[in-house]
């Protein structure tokens, strides 16, 4: 499905937070054996990052329980979220993945999950690490009745700690879809919504789910949502840490990033939205109190120049020497930043001009970036034995074959 995707570059992530073989491994107390199998599925599925999503959390509630907390132990295993999260940052790091490990944190959407996510990072002290979508781990409060902001708090421990990064998972009003890995949490909106959705388990690996779901100006829940995003982009201090993102779809389609680059760079902008959402959930953030207005460049870092540095693709996001042409060329239209990102002049990709005023001129193919940090082909056996017992794929189909990647990239482990 990527390679037939015209224009965009990709880079996938390997899901290993809720995977019974490192869970098994990780119960047997064998580190090397996950990080050599880390390795192993990287080079093999030809992915760029390991990626956690609510690690434990999905296999125990497979199993018939809820989600994990981060000291509570998994079924079977014996042990914990924490232990995931640890030995997979420890993996990430010592492989010398240019993207280090990505974590969607435990208790995601639920109040009061800003403590689970403050727990989280200091887990992680020490190691290199990004966390997803933090809009949606920043809640406080018992309930929804009483939900409210925790940015600062959390803003002030990623803002004195440079080895996470973080992307935002703004929401914006409107139509989205939830697509998600945390299979608990789509069962939970489906429970809510009463809309149709999918769920299953992806073979031995994670499970994975879809719902549809509407974001509403006047929804106290969806309103504090929104503001929690902006604050994060606007209390965060270094914007080369900070992602613009809409976890599209979850949040809303990227095709919203025109409106929230205005929200950014125009405070009046803000005040006009703040003054159509539900005025008692405004109460319980920060948002009316910030003043901050992002110029250009703090723009041109959080949207590209930034997002670049964290994923470790050193010819992209700038206009040095040996930077791949890729550049967007933009009418200038202070009045009207949201016009004027919407529609842009010319779009180049590797030095070809794709998008010429709105039209679409010349298609080109993406490429795919991923890593092949070495390992040690003795971990195949047992890998293979896994497979036997776990999977319904082949141990042999398992890897992806080059000729399904005609323009690849293989980005170095340093």
């Amino acid at each position: 499905e990527a390679s037939v995707t015209p224009v965009i570059d990709r880079a996938l992530f390997m899901m290993l937070g809720n995977n019974r073989f490192v869970l098994e491994q990780l119960q047997a107390g064998q580190y090397e054996t996950i990080k050599h199998f880390a390795a192993w599925v990287l080079s093999n599925v030809r992915g760029h990052a390991i990626k956690i999503v609510n690690p434990g959390g999905v296999e125990a509630w497979k199993a018939g329980g809820g989600g994990a907390a981060l000291g509570e132990e998994i079924g079977p295993y014996g042990v914990r979220p924490r232990d995931i999260i640890a030995t997979l940052a420890r993996v990430g790091n010592e492989l010398g993945l240019p993207h280090p490990v990505h974590i969607h944190c435990n208790n995601l959407g639920l109040p009061g999950n800003w403590e689970t996510t403050l727990e989280t990072m200091r887990v992680l002290e020490g190691y290199r690490a990004h966390i997803a979508h933090i809009q949606f781990h920043s809640y406080g409060g018992e309930d929804y009745a009483t939900m409210s902001s925790k940015v600062p708090e959390l803003v002030d421990y990623v803002n004195s700690h440079p080895n996470l990064t973080v992307d935002v998972g703004q929401v914006m009003f409107g139509r989205a879809i939830t697509a998600s890995a945390d299979a608990p949490w789509e069962y939970y909106l489906r429970k809510v919504t009463g809309h149709r959705w999918v769920n299953q388990e992806m073979e031995a690996e994670t499970g994975c789910g879809i719902v549809p779901y509407q974001y509403k100006d006047k929804s106290a829940v969806n309103t504090l949502q929104w503001a929690i995003g902006l604050e994060w982009l606007l209390l965060m201090q270094d914007p080369w840490r900070i992602a613009l993102t809409t976890d599209h779809p979850n949040g809303s389609a990227f095709t919203a990033y025109p409106q929230i680059i205005r929200l950014l760079m125009d405070r009046e902008a803000r005040r006009e939205a703040m003054a159509r959402v539900n005025q008692a959930a405004l109460t319980r953030t920060h948002l009316p109190e910030l003043d901050r207005e992002y110029t250009l460049s703090e723009i041109a870092i959080i949207t590209r120049a930034g997002p670049a540095r964290m994923l470790g693709l050193a010819a992209k996001g700038h206009l040095g020497p040996g930077a791949d042409a890729d550049i967007t060329i933009y009418d200038d239209n202070p009045k009207d930043v949201e016009a004027m990102f919407s529609h842009p002049r010319y779009v180049i990709k590797g030095g070809v001009v794709v998008v010429e005023d709105a039209e679409l001129r010349q298609p080109v193919e993406g490429r795919t970036f991923w890593v092949s940090p070495a390992f040690d082909a003795g971990v195949e056996p047992l890998i293979r034995q896994h497979f036997d017992r776990c999977y319904t794929i082949q141990f042999e189909n398992y890897p992806v074959d080059l000729r399904y990647l005609p323009n690849h990239e293989v980005i170095p482990c340093v």
